[in-house]
């Protein structure tokens, strides 16, 4: 069992989701109004985003890196909603405060015993699942089976996106594109990172088409 999982993004009309660029362009009042309608349980996003936004500057570093080396989660306390972060290796330091935000980390298995101690320590759940990184799979079902997530929104980057979409656990895939373009070399699209070459495109049913602000809101269903 896994939760329903939506995708839930605001891109420039080139599908570029720099935030300080999507905020140029439409207020982010419109895009957390749309995803308050969507009902999640749950937000993911990926390191690089959650680094940028939420944890402190200075990474997390252990003389002992000693792997937890099993699957394995740690529930501080039950939640309706919790904010979840996937860090791999276990590097991100959390604000002492994050436990009030229902955090939840993500790691794989090798990442080091100390850092999961840590998150306990600070009243910050965890699971630790896959050998040589994330096993997304298998993670969102420990998200169903013992956190009581039904709904989850992965909220980006776009390297997060690719991997779920790559992983095949997108459902819905709900785009905001505002009135501007990007157009900078280099930026990341809604979904990236994905290196194979012959990667067939995901089709999509239109489902619903609303317009917000100078924003055209899209939601639609993976075609499986």
């Amino acid at each position: 069992m896994k939760p329903h999982i939506i995708c839930h993004m605001m891109s420039s009309v080139d599908g570029r989701i720099d935030c300080q660029m999507t905020a140029a362009i439409e207020p982010s009042e419109v895009y957390y109004q749309a995803l308050d309608e969507l009902h999640l349980d749950a937000v993911l996003e990926g390191r690089v985003s959650r680094q940028m936004h939420y944890a402190l500057p200075e990474p997390f570093k252990t003389d002992d890196p000693a792997p937890v080396n099993c699957e394995k989660y740690f529930a501080a306390h039950a939640s309706d909603h919790f904010e979840i972060a996937v860090d791999t290796h276990g590097t991100l330091r959390w604000p002492h405060d994050a436990s009030d935000d229902n955090l939840l980390v993500i790691t794989d298995e090798q990442c080091p015993k100390k850092y999961h101690d840590y998150l306990t320590a600070n009243g910050i759940s965890w699971i630790a699942c896959g050998r040589k990184g994330i096993n997304f799979k298998r993670s969102v079902e420990i998200l169903a089976e013992n956190f009581g997530i039904k709904r989850l929104g992965i909220v980006g980057g776009g390297h997060i996106n690719g991997a779920f979409l790559q992983a095949g656990l997108i459902d819905e895939v709900s785009i905001m594109i505002g009135g501007g373009i990007d157009g900078r070399a280099g930026m990341t699209a809604v979904f990236d990172g994905i290196t194979q070459k012959d990667y067939p495109p995901t089709k999509l049913q239109l489902n619903d088409v609303r317009r917000m602000g100078n924003t055209v809101w899209l939601k639609y269903s993976i075609i499986k």
